[in-house]
Parts: C-alpha cells; structure tokens; sequence
C-alpha cells in the first residue's frame, strides 16, 4: 500500500512539474520581451556611447531575417534561442581590449544563460516538427555570426571590433523584440 501511494505522490509531482514548465512556455513570449528588454538596457549600459573613430570602420553583417519569419511559435523560439547562444559565445571571449563595465557585462551573460535555459526546455518540449527549416536557419545563423567572429579575429579583438559588433548584437536583440511582440 505504501508504495502505490509513494507512486501516486511521484506521478502527481511529475504532472505537477510538467504543467508549470508548459505553464512558463505558453508565458514566454512575454517573459521573453521583459528578457530583451533588460538585455537592451544592459547592452547600453555595458559601455560608453559609439565612439567616433569606429565610425569608419562600420561593417554591414546582413542579418538573416528570414530565420525570424516562421508561423509557428516553436520554430522562432529554436532560432531566437540559437541567435542567443551565438551571443552568449561572442561575448565570453577574448574582452580584454573591450572598455566595458565588468559587472553589468556579467550581469547581460547572465541574463542571456538563463534565457537560453528557458528556451531549450520549451523548445524541446514542443520538440519541432520543422527540423528541415530549422537546419537551414540554424546554418544561416550560424554563417552569420561567423562573419561577426571572424571580424572580431581579423581585427584582434580591438576596441572598434568589440563596439561594432556590440551595435550588431543590439540590432539582433531589436529584431528579436519586434518578432516577440508579434507573437
């Protein structure tokens, strides 16, 4: 008797866990403006305003908004916690020549961990059906920010390259918002 009921209490636990967690799915898109929000805000706060001599050296990227287009919820989802990775990896590297406040920095990685933990329970759960669409976004996404890393190598990780690829990664976060908004 004892065990069926330690059973019966394990199964109602594990529902119990199951609702919540697609309780905070159906929520995302919500949960997911507040995250770009803050982001944004970190982003501007993490330096100073775009300095002039980086002006010149300005490089167009050409972000693939067609991954962002998709109908269904959990294709955007699976590319918006993709693009987050990708910044996640840019901004864990090679930031020595980057002048940059170290606690709000930290405070945006953060942020964006979390979210990419959210993310991946909730893409998994609703498990895509899109995995072809999503194979292709996932490699223009990641030609895409290939290039930003390859610039920011090219350059040595120099000041300008860490600011324009800052600037980047805010238009990233702007599309993700207008995307999220939508949905």
């Amino acid at each position: 008797i004892m065990n069926a009921f330690g059973l019966i209490q394990i199964g109602l636990i594990l529902s119990s866990i199951t609702i919540i967690s697609s309780l905070q799915c159906n929520h995302l898109p919500l949960q997911q403006r507040k995250v770009i929000e803050n982001s944004l805000r970190l982003l501007d706060k993490m330096g100073k305003e775009f300095p002039q001599q980086c002006l010149r050296e300005k490089m167009s990227f050409r972000f693939p908004t067609q991954v962002l287009q998709r109908r269904q919820k959990e294709t955007v989802g699976a590319a918006i916690e993709e693009i987050l990775q990708h910044i996640f990896y840019i901004f864990s590297k090679n930031l020595t020549l980057a002048a940059w406040n170290r606690t709000v920095l930290d405070q945006f990685q953060n942020t964006l961990y979390l979210q990419i933990e959210q993310l991946e329970a909730c893409v998994i759960e609703k498990h895509t059906q899109h995995f072809w669409s999503k194979e292709v976004s996932r490699l223009k996404l990641k030609k895409y920010f290939q290039k930003i890393d390859c610039f920011l190598k090219d350059k040595q990780h120099d000041l300008c390259s860490w600011e324009i690829s800052r600037a980047e990664m805010r238009r990233c976060l702007q599309l993700i918002d207008k995307v999220t908004r939508k949905l």
